[in-house]
């Protein structure tokens, strides 16, 4: 446990998974926690940094107005240094920014969502282009009046250029291409977006079980696969990460055994589950997305299950598993929901000294989340292949694309 978060000033309940600098130092947010927005659990959240060391400190604290509040996306690094990412909420109409912390530890917005068909309330991290461009999703808002939001729509995919010029790659209409997407994208080297919309696909009006979406350049989206909510999983809520041959992983919460899945799809769009949770000692509910080494090994947490005991029930609070390339699962760490955490909803960052590093929502001394760290974990290295595909863990690729 490198730091149990306090709720304070600190940050509280952290969600997205983290980024690390050369000198191995982490960056990350936390939904919760800082000031302003109301009572303890409506605190307005913060982007923290964790030194080598230990130390953590607070490098910026969100007000909940104009500046955004709620960031419960990760974050990217320019080569100089300026982190980026979003927040859900706040704003000038409420409905999330995009935003930049500079070097000096100030914020600018750099647009701030109006909740019609420009996009609302992003739930994710960002990716960035050689030129210095913005990708990312929206879970709400778009030209469509359909997924019964009070704010209207069904999500988008958005571009952000340099001087903050906001354009619409895709509306979701909640159909058969997708509804409320709520993970990150990742960028091929053709410029072309991949990522997962939890719901739609068979319809919105049933729900839907998500799809796996490709986006070109010019806006154009295929659906590369839609989940049918039985053995193949449902409810992706997390984003992607693709091999030498261009085959794309992921997670799905449910479906399955009713626990999730973890998936690969084939560039032909031939779905096979590599590992089906069975709710029990191997894991539960899958909301992070996975991490990939130089030999192919997947890692990533389950939100639930383990050791069956604790986190109010006998449901477990959550794991930490790896799977080799022919699909067996190992479980790597079991949490017991005290000081070591409970409850990791995001993806893991594997270092090249083969240590992986995560939060957990909840567990710690305070009961307000932890960063953790797993060693001896792989001696195997990141594999990066020009940074497009692995922009999620990329730790030597900031700000490439």
């Amino acid at each position: 446990m490198l730091y149990a978060f306090k709720g304070g000033t600190d940050g509280g309940y952290p969600r997205a998974s983290l980024i690390r600098d050369n000198a191995g130092n982490l960056y990350g947010t936390t939904p919760d926690g800082g000031m302003g927005c109301g009572p303890v659990f409506q605190y307005c959240g913060v982007v923290f940094e964790l030194g080598a060391n230990g130390s953590e400190s607070t490098l910026y604290v969100f007000s909940g107005g104009a500046d955004g509040g709620k960031a419960a996306g990760s974050l990217i690094q320019d080569t100089a240094g300026n982190f980026y990412g979003t927040t859900s909420q706040g704003g000038a109409s409420g409905n999330g920014t995009v935003f930049k912390l500079d070097t000096s530890g100030k914020e600018s917005v750099l647009y701030s969502f109006g909740g019609g068909s420009d996009g609302a309330r992003p739930a994710a991290g960002l990716v960035s282009d050689e030129a210095g461009n913005l990708y990312g999703t929206t879970v709400l808002g778009g030209s469509s009046t359909g997924c019964g939001s009070s704010v209207g729509g069904c999500g988008t995919v958005f571009k952000l250029d340099p001087t903050g010029k906001e354009s619409i790659l895709y509306s979701f209409t909640g159909g058969p291409d997708g509804a409320m997407p709520a993970a990150g994208l990742f960028r091929d080297p053709m410029g072309n977006l991949y990522g997962t919309a939890e719901f739609g696909g068979s319809g919105f009006a049933g729900g839907g079980n998500g799809v796996v979406f490709k986006l070109t350049p010019d806006g154009a989206e295929t659906v590369l696969y839609t989940f049918t909510g039985g053995t193949d999983g449902a409810k992706p809520a997390a984003g992607l990460v693709s091999d030498e041959a261009g085959d794309l992983y992921g997670t799905t919460y449910e479906g399955g055994s009713g626990n999730g899945v973890v998936f690969k799809l084939d560039e032909a769009g031939w779905e096979s589950v590599l590992h089906s949770f069975a709710g029990g000692s191997d894991g539960a509910l899958p909301a992070g997305g996975l991490t990939r080494d130089s030999a192919g090994n997947l890692y990533g947490s389950t939100s639930e299950g383990g050791n069956g005991t604790g986190c109010g029930g006998t449901v477990g609070c959550g794991t930490i598993f790896k799977l080799d390339t022919n699909g067996n699962e190992v479980i790597l760490y079991r949490f017991t929901g005290t000081v070591d955490g409970a409850l990791p909803f995001a993806g893991l960052i594997l270092d090249p000294e083969g240590n992986l590093c995560g939060t957990t929502q909840l567990g710690g001394s305070n009961n307000k989340g932890v960063v953790f760290e797993l060693t001896g974990v792989s001696q195997a290295s990141l594999f990066t292949p020009g940074c497009a595909s692995r922009i999620n863990v990329c730790h030597s690729c900031r700000g490439k694309a």
